[in-house]
């Protein structure tokens, strides 16, 4: 048998252009003769849609397309995952998948374990599956599951081969209900699963070793097709992957774009399969900056560079997402910008060939002052006034934003949003917070990676101190602790979830660690008024993390 896995790159909600991409893969497959073809889950509406599955339009439309794309499967089986609903009982959805051949839809296969934590949300909006059932093709029993269904596998836990990962990124058994070993008990012998599973750092090697696992305690070839492309928060790494009944994998697709990839599951062939953590954060990011841009109708983007190392991030992802002709970078000196900056910020335009802006703020700035001279009378300068030149400086962005019909990228990373070093309203601005996920230590190993075939982030911009320059001689370090020391705090309490005694037990101070995580529950309201960022770490700010504003926990 030979199988194609269709690695694609749905949007949400575009039901006929994701249908054309569906038939034009069917037609790529047929072409290499394969026997049966294998789409992402919820490939017909792109995954995750949220509270658009409230509208009945939207489900009535991608119910239609899979019939009509059933109408257009012939010899070459098809199974593709979409939305079903129970004609006689709306709203009761089903997270599904169709078996297809030869015109009609020989089986449904509904999704039996629904999750509900991180940035899932599923029970919200589906009904379980409340069994499992084969497909009969070509002699095979095909066991067909969906993303989840794979994931609580009993023997894989209690193997131990996931010792190590549980905590971080809480991969453990959430359910009584084990849908593989159900469908080994029918005889299954091809377990095919359908996923729209999203990336964060080091999950892709552990969901292979999972898929491996279950591919050899049950002696049976898997085969595993995940959604790729960004939506939101959120980005689809692909590396679709086959494993034969030994456990070995013998194919994979490309990690981050859209492949078909035929695949023989005897086949006895391995092939090398090896992780760069830090590259394919690189390009979780492209992906997600190309993907939110695109999809939510922009071209191009504005981003303010400041000389640093955040800015100058920023610039060379959007550059490698967008093309250097779609990104601009503005500069905004203040009196207390340092020329260094300015001519960091113009080297790094220069290297990557995009275009410069130069705004001075330092008459804006007076004026403020000037206007403000009486309402202020008799108190003396503090952070008022640094936010007042963040401020400017985000009003300038948008206004290039509005006059031009760009997007503007803020800058910010996940320490100085954790701990609101940062402004409302000024370079919090923006559409998408490109960097917001990454620590100020990731941004820096990122930023190295970058330079590491030839300098394209000024050298000045990564050995510098970091400094918002909002005042004289200001450094990042007069107020926050060593980003070393931060960053592992910060990684313990959001990440790993651990309370201040035991942070302070690995070897912090309990004061230090107790002002940090007030700092981090105080500064709520802010995150909460950011924009968008894209997830890469095991536990993001956003809607995998739902915090109350008002509220007296004290960790």
């Amino acid at each position: 048998m030979k199988i194609a896995m269709a690695q694609i790159n749905p949007t949400i909600a575009d039901i006929a252009g994701n249908r054309d991409i569906i038939t034009a893969c069917i037609g790529r497959a047929e072409a290499l003769q394969a026997d049966l073809v294998v789409f992402p889950e919820m490939a017909t509406m792109g995954y995750p849609p949220m509270d658009l599955l409230e509208n009945r339009k939207l489900i009535d439309d991608n119910r239609s397309s899979i019939e009509e794309i059933a109408r257009r499967v012939g010899d070459t089986a098809v199974i593709c995952g979409y939305v079903d609903m129970d004609a006689d009982n709306y709203p009761m959805l089903y997270n599904a998948a169709a078996f297809m051949q030869n015109g009609k839809i020989v089986s449904r296969h509904f999704k039996t374990l629904l999750p509900t934590y991180d940035v899932f949300d599923e029970l919200r909006y589906f009904s379980r599956g409340t069994g499992v059932h084969t497909a009969e093709f070509m002699g095979r029993r095909i066991g067909v599951t969906i993303c989840e269904d794979i994931w609580n596998d009993i023997d894989f836990y209690e193997s131990g081969h996931a010792a190590g990962s549980l905590e971080k990124y809480d991969y453990r058994r959430r359910y009584e209900i084990d849908p593989i070993q159900k469908l080994a008990e029918l005889k299954a012998d091809l377990i095919v699963n359908i996923s729209a599973s999203p990336f964060t750092r080091g999950k892709n090697a552990f969901r292979r070793t999972m898929i491996a696992d279950i591919a050899r305690h049950h002696a049976v070839p898997v085969i595993y097709v995940n959604q790729v492309g960004g939506n939101d928060s959120l980005v689809f790494d692909g590396n679709s992957i086959a494993f034969n009944s030994a456990g070995r994998a013998i194919a994979r697709a490309r990690a981050f774009e859209e492949d078909l990839v035929l695949v023989d599951p005897d086949a006895a062939a391995e092939i090398a399969v090896a992780d760069n953590d830090i590259e394919e954060i690189r390009q979780a990011l492209v992906l997600g900056i190309r993907d939110y841009v695109r999809k939510c109708g922009f071209s191009k983007v504005v981003i303010g560079l400041s000389g640093g190392i955040d800015s100058a991030l920023t610039a060379v992802l959007a550059v490698q997402a967008l093309g250097a002709e779609n990104v601009t970078g503005v500069t905004m000196p203040s009196i207390y910008s340092s020329s260094g900056s300015v001519d960091d910020s113009r080297a790094l335009a220069e290297n990557l060939g995009m275009r410069f802006e130069t705004v001075p703020i330092r008459g804006l700035f007076d004026r403020y002052r000037a206007d403000l001279k009486e309402v202020f009378k008799g108190k003396p300068e503090d952070v008022t006034e640094e936010n007042i030149q963040a401020r400017i400086r985000g009003n300038i962005l948008m206004a290039i934003s509005n006059k031009e019909g760009s997007l503007v990228l803020s800058t910010g990373n996940k320490s100085e949003l954790a701990m609101g070093y940062c402004t409302l309203y000024g370079d919090m601005s923006g559409g998408l917070a490109a960097l917001s996920d990454l620590p100020k230590t990731l941004v820096y190993e990122l930023s190295r990676h970058i330079n590491a075939g030839g300098e394209v982030i000024p050298d000045a911009s990564i050995t510098k101190p970091p400094s918002a320059e909002l005042r004289e001689n200001q450094k990042d370090q007069d107020t926050l602790p060593p980003y070393e020391v931060l960053d592992r705090i910060l990684e313990l309490y959001i990440e790993d979830r651990k309370s201040a005694d035991e942070i302070a037990a690995s070897g912090f101070h309990i004061d230090l660690v107790r002002n940090i995580l007030r700092t981090v529950n105080l500064n709520e309201y802010k995150r909460r008024q950011a924009a968008p960022g894209i997830k890469v770490t095991a536990k993001a700010f956003g809607v995998g993390r739902r915090i109350p504003i008002a509220q007296r926990f004290r960790p």
